[in-house]
């Protein structure tokens, strides 16, 4: 009898025995998304079945943008161009070119992979470029790096980011608080597109102190900060003390949190938030805030990662 092709194409089971426990993770060859992750058996992400789609673009990669892009519309060198418009609700292009995109294995062992894929010229983007992402498994979780390499003969832009739906294990997304080092909170219209940046000193936006997941309504991006070694931390804690933590490099100033109430669960729907790291705010190829620009030929590349802490 004939298997069934999982949506998202391949599956790569990646393991580690660490001093911490086994550490397991399986990643999808569409989209190079981070299907499912444990540390010790203790779920750092919601995950989702092998028949299923991404649920809310769970654990996809955005690039060459993460976010939005208003209108699907940015202007280069005076040229206006137009992306394919793909949140058609809200008349936007949404997290970049590679969502649906089948990546190639560039190195594969039993505790990493590294999966490739170009971004050709298209509507709306006259680049090319090659991006890889490598997931490597370490003794608490996994760590993500992703590149980008310009192939083509002009300057071309790039911005990163990651779609990530965390878990504390068994634990209810309702009964854990997110605390993060949050110093800006981007003000958006009924879109969803930027329109500036305020303190969140005083307001609700402030998750310095802990927000609870079951009172928050976000669909919001900050800027963080990094603690004193330089690193960007997110965490999301269980009443009983036990905690996912991600983290980003210093290159990932940027932050999005998604809060559903209608996630897809084993038992039906169920609250889900993804933490999203980012190197740049939605709208980033209008405003250039974060957007980095490469040269033919030149490379960029950094990194962010899920943990259980010890």
């Amino acid at each position: 009898m004939t298997r069934i092709a999982a949506p998202t194409g391949e599956q790569f089971h990646l393991r580690h025995d660490g001093a911490h426990g086994t550490v397991e993770a399986t990643i999808t060859e569409v989209a190079a998304a981070l299907r499912l992750l444990s540390v010790d058996g203790h779920a750092l992400v919601q995950g989702f079945p092998r028949e299923s789609t991404p649920p809310f673009g769970h654990g996809i990669v955005l690039a060459p943008w993460p976010n939005r892009v208003r209108d699907g519309r940015w202007v280069h060198e005076g040229t206006a161009l137009q992306l394919d418009i793909t949140e058609v609700e809200r008349s936007n292009a949404i997290h970049g070119l590679l969502r649906n995109t089948p990546y190639r294995v560039v190195e594969k062992w039993d505790d990493s992979v590294t999966l490739g894929a170009a971004i050709v010229p298209q509507h709306g983007w006259p680049f090319h470029l090659w991006t890889t992402v490598q997931y490597a498994l370490t003794g608490n979780g996994i760590r993500v790096t992703h590149s980008a390499t310009n192939i083509g003969t002009h300057a071309a832009p790039i911005a990163f980011g990651a779609h990530p739906f965390l878990a504390v294990g068994d634990h209810l997304v309702d009964e854990l608080t997110i605390t993060a080092r949050t110093v800006e909170h981007v003000i958006v219209d009924d879109r969803l597109n930027p329109d500036g940046l305020e303190p969140v000193a005083g307001t609700l936006f402030d998750l310095s102190d802990g927000v609870a997941v079951k009172d928050a309504r976000f669909d919001d991006a900050w800027r963080v900060e990094p603690d004193g070694d330089g690193i960007i931390r997110t965490v999301l804690s269980a009443p009983d003390g036990t905690e996912t933590e991600l983290w980003q490099g210093r290159e990932w100033e940027w932050l999005q949190v998604f809060v559903t109430r209608i996630f897809p669960g084993a038992h039906g729907q169920q609250t889900g938030i993804a933490v999203e790291p980012m190197t740049a705010p939605a709208d980033a190829l209008n405003s250039g805030i974060g957007l980095r620009w490469l040269q033919p030929g030149e490379s960029w590349s950094g990194s962010w990662g899920i943990c259980r802490p010890a």
